[in-house]
């Protein structure tokens, strides 16, 4: 297929990430709930006086944690949003989520796509799962490698909102965000969080091109549906749900990692993933790692389907050329 394959699926990417981009912001406050910065040096609980004959206590010894909010879902989050910051704050990063789909997913779905014609049978068309996998987790980690610069400032800018206005960091787009985080934290600061990115990616890869694949070609070859939209429907919802499962705990991660500020002469609040995650489970439980998880399934699923729905439509229509 070549670069019809890139041109294909990075249109179809492009198409679906902006459709279903309110749905990953939600995601992201979501899985930022909870996340506490480090506490200040708590002063001693009791103050003695000068005579040593009493002890005196005041309101001002004690460090009373604030009370937790409570949990809310993905309808509250989104409600909230749009009281506080407006209808289009559920676009914050969309610009970022262009350039991603642009670098990651057509470099992944091209890639894919080049493995699986020449792993395919040659009579039958098809490969084995196995080899589905596979072509998956080298084409998703190829692909998140290139687009983690744009993954980094989506993230960024999609958080924005919900710190304090006095630490915002209001950027204008994503090549504004690019360019300060160069400037402001080195180039290197692009890349974080690229392990997660990369392992992600390869969960996700995997999971939904080679589980779509091997979906639709089980319903044509048992002849439950012929090959038409809700094939793809029924294939591409699966999938779906298939990477979000898979997914979400390492999305978890690689967005605390990734939105973390970094002070100058200050030691980062995690000093990589395995550090993030043994302080989200620690400090929140490990159903931490499934925080955002609603949201995941509800923009993964559509994601998916417009995703595969877009794309069958494309090469159709590239084919007739």
């Amino acid at each position: 297929m070549g670069l019809k394959g890139f041109a294909e699926g990075g249109i179809a990417s492009i198409v679906a990430g902006c459709s279903t981009h309110p749905l990953d912001l939600i995601k992201v406050r979501m899985q930022l709930d909870g996340e506490k910065p480090p506490l200040p040096s708590l002063r001693p609980a009791v103050a003695f006086n000068v005579s040593r004959s009493a002890a005196v206590v005041t309101p001002e010894s004690f460090h009373i944690p604030p009370p937790q909010p409570p949990r809310v879902g993905p309808i509250s989050v989104g409600v909230r949003i749009v009281q506080s910051e407006g209808v289009a704050a559920l676009f914050s990063g969309v610009s970022a989520t262009v350039l991603r789909q642009t670098l990651y997913s057509t470099t992944r779905m091209g890639l894919y796509d080049i493995l699986k014609t020449k792993w395919s049978d040659p009579n039958s068309g098809n490969m084995p799962l196995s080899r589905k996998i596979t072509a998956g987790l080298i084409a998703g980690g190829i692909g998140a490698a290139v687009g983690n610069p744009a993954d980094v400032a989506m993230v960024r800018m999609q958080a924005d909102g919900r710190l304090p206005v006095a630490q915002r960091r209001n950027y204008a787009g994503v090549v504004d965000a690019i360019t300060r985080m160069t400037k402001q934290e080195g180039i290197t600061s692009l890349w974080r969080g690229s392990s997660l990115t990369v392992n992600r990616a390869m969960i996700v890869t995997a999971a939904q091109l080679a589980s779509y694949d091997q979906i639709k070609e089980t319903i044509l070859e048992k002849g439950v549906m012929k090959d038409g939209l809700g094939t793809h429907v029924t294939a591409s919802f699966t999938a779906g749900f298939m990477a979000a499962v898979a997914s979400n705990p390492v999305d978890v991660i690689k967005t605390r990692v990734m939105n973390m500020k970094v002070e100058a002469g200050a030691a980062p609040p995690y000093s990589g993933a395995v550090d993030c995650a043994l302080k989200t489970v620690k400090a929140e439980g490990p159903m931490a790692l499934y925080k955002g998880f609603i949201p995941t399934i509800s923009r993964q699923g559509p994601f998916t389907v417009v995703l595969f729905v877009t794309l069958e439509q494309i090469r159709k229509f590239f084919n007739q050329f």
